[in-house]
This record gives C-alpha cells, structure tokens and sequence, in this order.
C-alpha cells in the first residue's frame, strides 16, 4: 500500500468512526452519554481535517511532516487509573441505546487502530511516524469506549471527564 493509499484509507476508517459517534449523539438518552459521545465525534473529525491536510501535503509535494496531530482525551493510562477511583452507583436507568452505541463505537476503534498498527509496520519514515501518532491515540478511545460501556453496564452511570485534567496541567 502506498502512502497515498494509507492516508485516503484512513480518511474512510476516521469517517466510519466519527459517523458512529455522530450517530451516538443523536441517539442518546443520557446527557453525560451525549457530552462524551460529541467530544469523541469532534476528535475523529480533527483526525479527519489532519488527514486531509495531510493528504494535500503528499500529493502536492511528496513529503508528510506529522505536525497538527493532537487529542483532548487524556492518555490511555489515565483513563485507565481514572476508572480505578469511580466509585460505583445504584441507576434503575435503561442506557440500552447507549450501550448499543457504545459496542458499534469499540468495534469501530479495534478495526481502526488495527489499520493503524498495520501501517506502522509497513510504511516509512514519516508517514509511519505519523501513523504511530494515531495508534497511540486510538488506544486511547478504546480504554475510554472500553470504560463506559463498563460503566454503564457493570456500575450504572456514566464515567466523568471531570475526574481527568484533560490538557496534563
């Protein structure tokens, strides 16, 4: 695969994501449900605006320089401590909807992290610098989906970004 290839790949894989999300959106009940499921839509849509400048790079010039990749979610390790310290609550409320969402979400992220590592294995320099960059991301959005849809169906409530300083200060 070339790295023309790769790039316009990923814009489809980053399109399928940020749709699903786009989708949870819409589709949730619960406030806090809806208030992650547009963070995660609003990162998959930078992944695409960077995938795109990048693509334009490349075409136009042959070269990638990996600059503009950046998240708001913490670190696949802070979410990870950060489910650590929720404390579990008694809901009657029904999150099917975003449970249902929530496993499309997780499939979408193995499949496109998956893509990811393989392009880390098989391209050069700096486009598998930059794919690198998104593998590293991705693991993040798969802890975090990872943490609520253990939240919602093993603790019955949402997980709170609040808990996390999302910028490292």
């Amino acid at each position: 695969m070339t790295v023309e290839e790769a790039i316009k790949t990923a814009i489809t894989y980053e399109t399928r994501v940020r749709d699903v999300y786009q989708e949870a959106v819409d589709k949730a009940t619960d406030e806090k449900g809806r208030r992650i499921f547009k963070l995660l839509a609003d990162e998959e849509q930078h992944h695409l605006d960077f995938l795109y400048s990048k693509l334009a790079m490349w075409q136009a010039s042959g070269e990638l320089t990996i600059e503009g990749l950046r998240t708001a979610l913490p670190s696949k390790e802070r979410i990870i401590e950060g489910t650590k310290k929720m404390k579990a609550q008694v809901s009657g409320k029904d999150y099917g909807a975003e449970i249902n969402m929530l496993q499309k979400a997780l499939e979408a992220e193995k499949v496109t992290s998956s893509f990811y590592k393989k392009m880390v294995e098989k391209l050069p320099g700096d486009a598998q610098k930059m794919f690198a960059q998104f593998v590293e991301i991705e693991e993040g959005h798969l802890a975090l989906v990872q943490a609520e849809l253990d939240s919602v169906t093993k603790m019955g409530y949402w997980f709170d970004f609040r808990e996390f300083d999302l910028y490292g200060d």
